[in-house]
């Protein structure tokens, strides 16, 4: 089994400003994926630092500077489980789960079981058009709006199959 955290919109300039609980999350996970919106590249730093295994991308409230070093999309395989990461960084508004879509297409990627996303600053995690969506919600406390994280436990399939997983939110900090 592989514990996969997820989580996005830090939206801070240094690692150290990040709470302390969702930098231990981010050291006892498998693998974290940070679904952009860091703001400053010491963050992005001290996340890769702390890591196990990281995957990231760029967000929309990414100054150029990021948004150059980092990836608009990524895609991992974890125990047969095929697992795209992006943040919608070609929208404003909350998107519609099936516009986020077109940034993998199958012919290029292959099928997706997994789709972790940032940008609404609200966790998510739900099924639809075959795909689970995972958002982490907001990394970070704020007035009555608690910290939030998206976890995916993966399995490996048998021989010739596709691996399991679970994926769900949870709360990591009380808001504020």
């Amino acid at each position: 089994m592989t514990r996969i955290l997820v989580i996005g919109d830090t939206h801070t300039q240094r690692w150290d400003e990040v709470p302390e609980d969702l930098r231990a999350l981010v050291r006892a996970a498998d693998i974290a994926i940070h679904c952009g919106d860091w703001v400053g590249m010491d963050t992005v730093e001290g996340f890769r630092r702390e890591a196990r295994q990281a995957v990231v991308v760029h967000g929309n409230s990414d100054p150029v500077e990021l948004r150059k070093a980092l990836p608009y999309r990524e895609i991992l395989e974890v125990d047969g489980v095929r697992i795209g990461v992006t943040h919608p960084a070609w929208g404003t508004i909350e998107p519609e789960l099936h516009e986020l879509l077109p940034d993998f297409p199958a012919g290029e990627f292959g099928d997706l079981d997994v789709l972790a996303y940032g940008h609404i600053h609200v966790p998510l995690s739900e099924v639809a058009h075959g795909v689970h969506f995972i958002n982490g919600g907001q990394a970070y406390p704020s007035f009555r709006v608690p910290g939030t994280v998206g976890w995916i436990e993966t399995s490996p399939g048998g021989p010739g199959s596709r691996g399991t997983f679970l994926a769900w939110t949870e709360e990591f900090a009380p808001a504020r």
